[in-house]
């Protein structure tokens, strides 16, 4: 496999896709800074955002980030944790309060909230769902088996009992647009709905590049060989804390050989791929994310046009 260039300047950016794009500076020098933080979050320039377990928000009709004031709190919530500033204001996220009233407006899912957020609250949401699922999932230490202590304004986990530390997870995966000539590889499986087709993806293994993952999950789930990867860009996935990383793969031909991950693989071209969207037999991932932002870049590349598609998963 050659060396991958550089993000390419003829990249599909900006991004339109959700969870990319953050309007916070996280502050990280202010983590350690306990007395400081802990006033900060109960004063009127300090905004909340609480979270379902699940990571529902609750948006308001204008479909915004439903935000608590920090002086609308009695006590800290549990679960809490520090994500930065906003706009000049302290941010701060918890699971759902039993403290301060929830705001008004509705649960909404985190996927519905993310097709319908702007890019940057959507980049909040993920920050917040990830750290408050890893601090769920992680309560006790991996070492001896101690109750483990909040730090770091919730960015860090202590064993009093043993000293070890913890640090947030993000599990990286790759996600390709493999081509070959005009056409684009896309693979389904068997769980899917009836017609639903996706780019390639799967999870990194340790000591394992980026640039190698792609060259084996192509390989393993279509029997595809791949002779060059090239980084396009990446994705956070809070479901609950993946980080996508976006490549376009060259193959080395079109032989297939459909591995046990997926029910199908077929390339499409261009007109096959319009075919099958007008006669309903073709469903693609949904303009959220990375995996539509690969194919609309191939499809621009190829033809200097959008995809024709008005459905989505």
């Amino acid at each position: 496999m050659s060396r991958p260039a550089d993000v390419p300047v003829d990249a599909p950016g900006p991004p339109g896709y959700a969870f990319a794009s953050a309007d916070l500076d996280r502050c990280a020098e202010l983590r350690e800074r306990d007395d400081l933080v802990a006033t900060l979050a109960m004063a009127a320039e300090a905004d909340w955002l609480f979270l379902r377990e699940d990571g529902a928000a609750v948006l308001t009709p204008e479909r915004r980030l439903a935000l608590v004031p920090g002086d609308a709190l009695e006590v800290l919530p549990p679960q809490w944790l520090f994500l930065g500033r906003r706009a000049g204001r302290a941010l701060f996220a918890a699971q759902q309060p039993q403290v301060a009233p929830v705001p008004a407006g509705a649960w909404t899912g985190l996927r519905e909230a993310a097709a319908s957020l702007p890019a940057s609250e959507s980049g909040i949401l993920a920050a917040a769902r990830g750290l408050l699922a890893w601090r769920l999932r992680t309560r006790w230490c991996s070492g001896c088996g101690g109750l483990l202590q909040v730090a770091a304004a919730g960015h860090r986990l202590q064993c009093p009992a043993c000293g070890s530390v913890q640090f947030p997870r993000t599990d990286p995966a790759i996600i390709v647009a493999v081509r070959h000539g005009d056409a684009c590889l896309l693979g389904r499986q068997a769980a899917w709905a009836p017609g639903r087709w996706s780019t390639l993806a799967g999870f990194v293994e340790p000591g394992e590049t980026l640039e190698a993952a792609v060259a084996r999950e192509v390989h393993e789930e279509a029997g595809v060989r791949v002779t060059s990867a090239r980084y396009l860009g990446s994705q956070p996935w809070p479901f609950p804390g993946s980080l996508m990383l976006g490549f376009e793969a060259r193959a080395q031909d079109r032989r297939i050989a459909v591995g046990e991950e997926l029910d199908d693989a077929r390339w499409f071209d261009p007109d096959q791929l319009a075919a099958g969207l007008a006669e309903g037999t073709v469903v693609l991932s949904p303009p959220l994310s990375i995996a539509r932002w690969l194919l609309e870049h191939w499809h621009r590349e190829v033809t200097g046009r959008p995809i024709p598609d008005g459905r989505a998963w």
